[in-house]
């Protein structure tokens, strides 16, 4: 499946602190889609209530590692809350997989959690429930606002670092220190 370049794709959007949104404060969300109809995005960095072995066991999805199992399932974001988004880098071979970047993958249907299940899945993957979505025109607006700054994604960024540092990862790996902020004063 080809690559096809779009404007924020494969960028992060990191929330400067001034954003009051209690969905996004403080949130690093992955574009993995954006063209003239909007964008769609990951969160990344906020976990949710479930761990992966609950998921399974919702779906009926057998197997998987105890460390597996335990893996915290992120909050993706406010649009279908129900819905599971698996971002990962092993590949297009899944039904519903959507290329980000030539090593980076978003998968929405059941057989990548069923692959995994089996230790048959990707090297490197977050699932998510739920993801961000922007109307036309929305998310380019919000960034002259000055509520995000953009990144370019990285795996360690997505795959590797505590969920915690994240925020202050993503901003740093474009020179910002959010503790040099004038909105950034004060918060701990």
């Amino acid at each position: 499946m080809p690559v096809m370049p779009t404007p924020l794709a494969n960028q992060v959007l990191i929330a400067l602190p001034a954003l009051a949104d209690t969905n996004f404060s403080r949130s690093v969300a992955l574009i993995c889609q954006h063209d003239d109809d909007g964008a769609m995005g990951i969160v990344v960095n906020r976990p949710s209530e479930y761990t992966l072995g609950e998921v399974f066991g919702q779906m009926g999805v057998e197997g998987g590692d105890e460390a597996l199992r335990a893996q915290i399932v992120l909050a993706g974001g406010p649009v279908h809350p129900e819905r599971g988004f698996v971002l990962h880098d092993g590949g297009a071979r899944w039904d519903s997989t959507l290329a980000i970047a030539d090593r980076l993958f978003l998968t929405t249907s059941r057989d990548i959690l069923e692959a995994m299940a089996k230790g048959e899945g990707p090297d490197h993957a977050i699932v998510a429930l739920g993801c961000a979505g922007w109307g036309s025109g929305q998310l380019e607006h919000e960034i002259t606002e000055n509520d995000w700054l953009t990144a370019p994604a990285d795996a360690e960024l997505l795959f590797q670092l505590p969920l915690d540092a994240r925020w202050h990862a993503a901003a740093g790996r474009i020179g910002v220190d959010f503790a040099h902020l004038a909105d950034y004063a004060g918060h701990a």
